[in-house]
């Protein structure tokens, strides 16, 4: 009877010893997460369904990030639904404008994610924990209401796949380059409602920043999960934020999967997505000299500190192109923080950047950097569909952040050797 560490995970929430792929099963939920745009139709539905109090004010994370600083009067109802809920129901983990960041960022900062554990989030991009050793989802907002109400969810249990990264990553190279490279090759479709596995000897080069990236855009690929066996640095990551004690789960030799999948990555060179889909994926080597207007670097996706470091790297002593428009968007309020401390803010801001509040913004189309018809972008977000980012004939081109830094320098899209050896 042999388990992947996503069947363990399951198991143990639903008080089995064993469950199999494409069993029904009711589990115990340790956290149940909304944002402004998601929370408030939970909420409704909780109360249309009879809820007086959620099942625990402390396994409930509510955070406004999508359009807050809210940009009309519009998002401000639906952040004031949130804030009073927040209130009514005495929830612990409420993070008001002045606390809160990207929620996918944010709550592992926070320590509210632990490894083994199984939570799920009104947002596709809840499956960012599994670099943790979490199994974590998106689910629909009445699912969410159902959770607030009993703390469980039913899930269907996912087949597993495999995915190996062996050798070392080159100059350049991060998780998001991986990540669009697997995308790239098995489609936005090639893990439909499967759990994405990460493992081999190449992530022990990446950082938990890094892993976060990979395990975020697992959706990208139709995966119901993203999940990566916690090593000695993601334990050391959870002990240095949590707040209680977890279990580790591992898969178990001779665990049964869908498909395995080995990549080289000393071969993979960074990579971008081009318009308009994750998968439409290129050497950067082959779209460098694509002229662009704008350039994001943030989201749930790509804005953490390493995130920032990297691309502080590229700009620094340098400047924006005169005819690119560089938004950057730390993640959390942390990232803000130690950004100002170690002198990365002054950076961007000698560069001719513009530095925003956290937010996810431009990310959905939301606010802080909408494009006009016509006008291509750079972003180290995680999707690029039509409209995704403003007008439906603008594109967007998603890569990692060294990327990101360097075609704002060029005005092109360029690999970061270019501005580098300037």
């Amino acid at each position: 009877m042999k388990m992947t560490i996503s069947q363990k995970i399951i198991a143990h929430h639903s008080g089995k010893d064993y469950v199999e792929p494409g069993e029904f099963v009711f589990a115990d939920v340790d956290l149940a997460l909304a944002n402004d745009i998601t929370g408030p139709v939970a909420i409704s539905e909780f109360k249309k369904a009879g809820g007086s109090r959620v099942f625990d004010k402390d396994k409930i994370a509510l955070v406004p990030d999508h359009f807050a600083p809210c940009k009309d009067i519009k998002s401000a109802e639906l952040c004031r639904a949130l804030r009073e809920f927040a209130k009514e129901q005495n929830i612990t983990n409420y993070f008001e404008v002045g606390r809160m960041g990207i929620e996918h960022a944010l709550l592992p900062e926070k320590g509210l994610v632990m490894p083994g554990d199984l939570v799920i989030g009104a947002d596709s991009h809840t499956c960012t924990y599994g670099a943790l050793g979490a199994f974590s989802t998106g689910v629909g907002s009445t699912d969410l209401a159902f959770a607030m109400m009993t703390g469980k969810c039913w899930l269907k249990v996912p087949e597993s796949m495999r995915f190996e990264y062996v050798g070392r990553p080159r100059p350049y190279v991060t998780g998001k380059d991986l990540i669009l490279y697997t995308i790239g090759d098995i489609g936005v479709d090639g893990a439909l409602y499967k759990s994405m596995e990460f493992t081999g000897e190449a992530l022990k080069y990446l950082s938990m920043d890094e892993r976060f990236t990979m395990t975020n855009m697992a959706v990208e690929a139709g995966a119901k999960n993203g999940i990566m066996e916690p090593d000695e640095r993601a334990i050391e990551y959870a002990r240095e934020r949590g707040k209680r004690e977890f279990k580790i789960f591992k898969s178990d030799e001779g665990a049964s999967y869908a498909e395995v999948r080995t990549y080289d990555v000393s071969r993979i060179n960074p990579q971008v997505a081009k318009p308009h889909s994750p998968d439409n994926v290129a050497d950067v080597y082959e779209v460098a000299g694509i002229a662009i207007d704008q350039v994001v670097i943030g989201s749930c996706t790509n804005g953490r500190l390493e995130d920032m470091r990297m691309a502080a790297e590229i700009l620094k002593g340098r400047r924006v192109h005169p005819e690119v428009r560089l938004i950057v968007i730390p993640a959390t309020q942390e990232v803000s923080l130690r950004m100002l401390k170690e002198g990365i803010t002054e950076v961007f801001l000698e560069a001719g950047a513009v530095v925003s509040t956290p937010t996810c913004g431009p990310c959905l189309g939301g606010h802080m950097g909408i494009l006009a018809k016509g006008e291509k972008a750079v972003a180290t977000t995680n999707r690029n569909f039509v409209g995704r980012m403003g007008h439906p004939e603008s594109e967007v081109y998603l890569s990692n952040p060294a990327v990101a830094a360097a075609s704002a320098v060029l005005g092109r899209i360029a690999h970061p050797e270019e501005v580098v050896k300037i």
